[in-house]
């Protein structure tokens, strides 16, 4: 099943126009469809998992129950003759932090992309146009040009959407798709305080 890119932080991002999402602060979570057998492999970034797994075994019904009977329709609609996807979301409670989660949260997924069969991840516009109305997908939080002001405006939370961990930017599509994740200074501060002289580990 495919794994979800690496995402860079912004000092390599090109200074294009882009759709900043909500970072949120969990796990990825990836989940393969086909056609004969529906939404049928799970998987984190780089394991697979079904219900049993101790950690992330609730997102397989989480995802089947909340994400998937919004997102459903509309790849039938518009991928109709699809053979299979990948939807990747993420995985986290209210006192998930840098992929550590506390069992005894109500978790939740915010769904973030999607790889079409031979067509690849989604466009961040086409995405957007698709899925960006509903509940379970990722915030849009900025439209515009990557660049300096952006960068210091999430170090500094001073978006117009309060942010916990920062954001993700994409922009492009194609061959051309680019992302890059900017995180707010008071998120890269908790990162320091947690894991000391190893917190650049979790940093990008």
């Amino acid at each position: 099943m495919k794994e979800y890119p690496h995402i860079q932080g912004p000092s390599k991002a090109p200074h294009l126009p882009c759709i900043g999402f909500y970072k949120y602060d969990g796990s990825n979570i990836r989940i393969e469809w086909s056609r004969k057998k529906g939404w049928h492999k799970y998987g984190t970034r780089h394991q697979m998992i079904d219900r049993s797994h101790e950690v992330f075994g609730t997102a397989v019904d989480l995802f089947h129950n909340t994400v998937a009977p919004k997102i459903d329709p509309i790849l039938k609609s518009e991928f109709r003759n699809c053979e299979s996807f990948v939807a990747f979301c993420e995985f986290f409670g209210p006192n998930s932090f840098a992929g550590t989660h506390i069992p005894e949260d109500t978790k939740v997924l915010k769904f973030f992309d999607i790889n079409v069969y031979k067509k690849g991840i989604l466009s961040p516009k086409e995405f957007v146009n698709l899925f960006g109305n509903l509940d379970v997908s990722a915030k849009v939080v900025y439209v515009g040009d990557f660049n300096q002001t952006l960068i210091s405006n999430v170090r500094e939370n001073t978006l117009e959407t309060p942010l916990n961990e920062g954001v993700v930017c994409k922009g492009g599509s194609g061959h051309n798709l680019w992302m890059a994740k900017i995180k707010t200074q008071e998120y890269l501060n908790k990162l320091y305080s947690r894991f000391g002289k190893d917190w650049e580990k979790y940093a990008e």
